[in-house]
């Protein structure tokens, strides 16, 4: 049945809409109803009133999702206007333009999709879940798909990608998939060449050093490489897919969403969101709707994830020193802790004594990554592969390192958070060390989803959370309420988790 172009209520105010392009909506409503929407779009940012602007008086904490003066919002926040809308019985009135109406989705003939994907000769059948996620996107033409590490986001972008390049392939529109490092773009291309796709001949990588101009059908970049392209070089693209999409909340990010205004299909993958309502939205008004694939406990429960189990290590530092140490600065803390010559030979010893391939995550390369693994290099085995990553390794290098541990029983990686927390697929990962302390949501779930991967030996997952207690009396250090936050998370999802002391 046909969407109706308008939603009518009992209310005679209206709010008319219109899609200037795929990326961009203008609303046409009367001053009161438009000061409505700019305070129903309002949100205070996260953190507001530690920044610099706010205490200097110059913002108020808040990002407005509404441009009031032009009456511009994202395409993406379409359905929040209706909730709006509904929940003051005011009327939704919806113009066509050439870009359609923002309530048209696909019609989904299920029988018809799974003889196009097997078609595809995928070399293994695509899961019930993942197979929902791809009618979902594909009808709703745009999503966030969220979806855990191991759940298999790059096979639901690969069988998408296929299904818009042959409905897409009339207009000739061709396909851009942004990632967040060049690890991951070379990965996304191995992994669609390990689908049977004939990627030299349709896909094209851009990063740094690497030629920016194709007529290849499928773009695989960095947001880094493409974000200051004129809008003229986007227009190019029929559909964009912003894999690990959490990260798409700067305003580079964002502005190549915007000059996707060609784009019709939009869609963000992510295993995990940082919780708050302004990044949430942000997203959506982007990507389209939340939909959730499936869940970390449902793939455990099912086998296709590891189990696992998580010991929190808390490293309890001599009494002199937390009563000396006072209210210190984050960075002091920080500073004092990489530098803690008992704690790291705590995480060396620990390191060499785990059984089977072992990811040990630091936070700062200099300060803590090579020291950390120039003692583990000193003592282990000769026999035993150990590995150094961190921003500085080329990609290249990252994802023969990737391959090569795959292969390993009883390897060490000591590798930075930010290149292989976010999105880096191991197959055969047993541990996990947190060597340094985060506090924030996104980085210590994807940082778990490095290892929930099924290992060759069916062994479950050890995280090993290093906790740094210096708190005197009431007083808590930085370590410890990171600590709690992350306690607050397992207990979130449902992992198994045990505490341990430990005097240093």
């Amino acid at each position: 049945m046909a969407t109706p172009n308008y939603i009518e209520h009992n209310q005679m105010e209206t709010i008319r809409v219109r899609k200037l392009n795929h990326a961009v909506l203008q609303i046409d409503c009367n001053s009161g109803t438009s000061a409505e929407l700019r305070d129903f779009f309002s949100f205070y940012v996260p953190g507001y009133k530690f920044m610099p602007a706010y205490r200097n008086r110059i913002w108020d904490g808040k990002i407005r999702l509404f441009n009031q003066t032009t009456g511009e919002i994202s395409a993406g926040l379409f359905p929040q206007i209706i909730s709006f809308a509904e929940s003051r019985e005011y009327k939704i009135d919806i113009e066509d333009t050439e870009y359609g109406n923002p309530n048209e989705g696909n019609q989904i003939n299920v029988d018809f999709m799974m003889k196009f994907i097997e078609a595809l000769k995928l070399p293994f059948k695509i899961r019930d879940y993942q197979f929902d996620a791809v009618c979902t996107g594909i009808q709703r033409k745009s999503a966030i798909l969220l979806s855990p590490t191991g759940s298999g986001k790059s096979l639901i972008i690969y069988v998408m990608m296929r299904w818009l390049l042959s409905a897409l392939d009339k207009s000739k529109k061709d396909i851009l998939i942004v990632v967040p490092t060049t690890s991951l773009v070379e990965q996304m291309y191995n992994d669609f060449k390990s689908y049977g796709y004939d990627v030299d001949r349709h896909c094209h990588k851009i990063y740094s050093g690497k030629d920016k101009n194709t007529f290849k059908r499928v773009i695989i970049s960095t947001w880094q490489s493409i974000y200051k392209f004129p809008k003229e070089w986007f227009e190019r693209f029929g559909t964009v897919f912003g894999d690990e999409c959490h990260g798409f909340k700067s305003k580079s990010l964002t502005s190549i969403m915007n000059k996707c205004t060609e784009a019709e299909y939009r869609f963000g993958t992510t295993g995990t969101l940082d919780g708050a309502l302004t990044h949430e939205l942000v997203l959506q008004g982007l990507f389209g709707k939340i939909y959730r694939v499936t869940s970390t406990r449902a793939l455990q429960d099912n086998d296709t994830l590891a189990k696992l189990s998580i010991r929190r290590i808390i490293l309890e530092h001599d009494e002199k020193t937390r009563k000396e140490f006072g209210k210190q600065k984050y960075q002091d803390e920080i500073q004092y802790v990489v530098a803690h010559k008992k704690r790291n030979t705590f995480i060396t010893n620990l390191s060499l004594d785990l059984q089977g391939n072992t990811l040990v995550l630091y936070n700062y390369v200099d300060k803590h990554g090579k020291p950390l693994y120039d003692m583990i290099k000193n003592k282990v085995n000769e026999s035993r592969k150990i590995f150094f990553v961190s921003g500085n390794t080329p990609a290249t290098d990252r994802e023969a390192i990737r391959a090569i541990v795959e292969k390993q029983k009883d390897s060490i990686t000591v590798a930075s958070l930010g290149t292989f927390s976010t999105g880096i697929n191991i197959r055969n990962l047993h541990n996990i060390v947190f060597a340094s302390p985060s506090k924030s949501q996104i980085r210590v779930l994807q940082s778990i989803g490095r290892g929930l991967r099924k290992t060759d030996d069916g062994r479950d997952t050890t995280l090993y959370d290093i906790i740094d207690d210096i708190s005197w009396k009431s007083r808590k250090n930085y370590g410890i309420l990171h600590a709690d936050e992350r306690l607050r998370i397992y207990g979130r999802e449902k992992f198994n988790h045990k505490t341990y002391k430990v005097e240093l």
